[in-house]
């Protein structure tokens, strides 16, 4: 599956769960089939470009708390050192405005669902939503997200879950299903 046809919205799970392929084993509880999925898209946004972030870069903010900037030891590293060196190249990263506006983005959609959304991930859905193009959310690990994507999806946000099973398998534990 092709996480995202052109652009992307990268939630920051996705490459930290990358990460973990330097040293995967048995013990671990992400499921080797999201950890290859969040590989693969990973690599098909360094190798396409595509990716969305905020012009105030409160994403690449929070994606160098996480990650390194030495681009090693996992490919979420990779990632971030991509990000920072094409973060200006418009042809692989497309910058959008979005405004802060009492702890939320003016660009976050309303909705009566949405009205207890993270905060700190507002900032991922002002993004794709303020985008012309509307691209998708790449969400590995958050299943909080799954409780939200029919309100998203009907406010025009798509969220692509590269490990599916697992957010929904999580979410429902969470909820008492």
């Amino acid at each position: 599956m092709i996480p995202c046809p052109d652009m992307c919205v990268v939630d920051t799970n996705v490459p930290i769960v990358a990460n973990h392929a330097t040293n995967y084993d048995e013990t671990n509880t992400i499921p080797l089939e999201c950890l290859k999925a969040c590989l693969e898209a990973i690599e098909h946004v360094v190798n396409k470009g595509g990716l969305v972030i905020d012009d105030n870069g409160e994403i690449f903010e929070e994606y160098s708390r996480y990650l390194s900037f030495k681009g090693e030891p996992g490919l979420g590293d990779l990632f971030m050192k991509w990000v920072h060196d094409y973060q200006w190249n418009p042809d692989k990263v497309s910058r959008i405005s979005i405004n802060r506006s009492d702890n939320t983005y003016i660009e976050f959609p309303e909705h009566d669902d949405l009205v207890n959304f993270d905060k700190s991930d507002r900032k991922f859905v002002a993004v794709a939503n303020a985008h012309p193009d509307k691209p998708p959310i790449l969400q590995a690990t958050d299943s909080k997200w799954w409780g939200w994507k029919d309100a998203l999806s009907e406010v025009g946000v798509a969220v692509r879950f590269l490990c599916q099973n697992y957010v929904q398998e999580k979410y429902s534990k969470k909820i008492g299903r």
